[in-house]
């Protein structure tokens, strides 16, 4: 029998729409500041449908667009100026800028309480520490997909294919917190394999094309597929959908999987940050 097809796209509209009204309620508009570095053609896409979604849910939102020849120092004056902005209590600069740009140090320069990307070391160090303020939204997204299904997660195997900063360590982290037993696999993994076949709960985040094959999945596994890649034969996630589908429990298809999730939880995450943004200006002016 083949998995059950786990809906982010449907999941996240719902979600979404207990945020709008949320929104609407608060006397207050949360801000968010979106900063683009460059021309690259599928960070334009992602972009666009973060600001897009942030819109439709009443945020405000602006954007920062600058040219690939921006230096580090015009692209840390603009994330010190809205460090300071009221106005805006998330700031997230997209990824990957470019090679001249040494990305820790832009992510590390936004003002904890304001990173709704969760990227910077404070905000993964509390997290670490299971006092999450602002966690990495594509994590959350993860998380919240994983519930989705009524498994349990406590007791679980989990294996999460990959180690980024931005996924891979976070996701981990957050199975940790809900009493998995956690591998966190890598390119250096020696027979990666016999790791993959003993996870009850598999999250693939290796950015590399249906990498994941079906003789690598337990049967019954409930599989999250983080990847995007786009490909001769269109956008294809970390996992080999159709095959990997036939044994696994649940699985989550690319697209409609853990994107649409994932801007769902950007959007919470700058609602939190509002509310994180106030506590720390009342503390200034005590």
């Amino acid at each position: 029998m083949a998995a059950t097809i786990i809906d982010g796209k449907k999941i996240s509209q719902e979600i979404l729409a207990e945020l709008k009204l949320k929104i609407k309620k608060l006397k207050e508009k949360p801000g968010l500041a979106i900063v683009l570095v460059g021309d690259n053609a599928a960070s334009k896409i992602y972009v666009s449908s973060k600001e897009k979604a942030c819109k439709e849910a009443g945020l405000y939102c602006e954007m920062h667009k600058l040219a690939d020849s921006a230096t580090e120092a015009e692209l840390l004056g603009i994330v010190e100026k809205l460090n300071q902005k009221n106005s805006i209590h998330g700031i997230l600069v997209q990824l990957p800028l470019p090679k001249h740009i040494n990305e820790k140090l832009i992510l590390d320069s936004i003002l904890p309480h304001k990173d709704v990307d969760g990227f910077t070391p404070i905000n993964i160090g509390n997290l670490a520490c299971e006092n999450t303020i602002l966690a990495p939204a594509t994590p959350r997204a993860v998380m919240r997909l994983l519930e989705s299904t009524g498994i349990q997660i406590e007791g679980s195997n989990a294996v999460v294919v990959g180690r980024s900063r931005i996924v891979g360590k976070p996701v981990a982290l957050m199975l940790l917190e809900k009493n998995a037993t956690v591998t966190i696999c890598h390119s250096k993994t020696k027979n990666l394999e016999e790791h993959t076949k003993k996870a009850d709960i598999l999250v693939a985040a290796v950015g590399k094309a249906e990498f994941i094959t079906k003789s690598m999945v337990k049967k019954g596994a409930v599989v999250i597929d983080v990847g995007i890649n786009r490909t001769a034969g269109g956008i294809k996630g970390d996992v080999d959908f159709e095959n990997v589908r036939e044994i696994a429990s649940f699985i989550t298809p690319v697209p409609k999987g853990v994107g649409p999730m994932t801007i769902a939880m950007l959007i919470d995450n700058v609602i939190k940050a509002m509310e994180i943004n106030r506590t720390v200006n009342n503390q200034k002016f005590n």
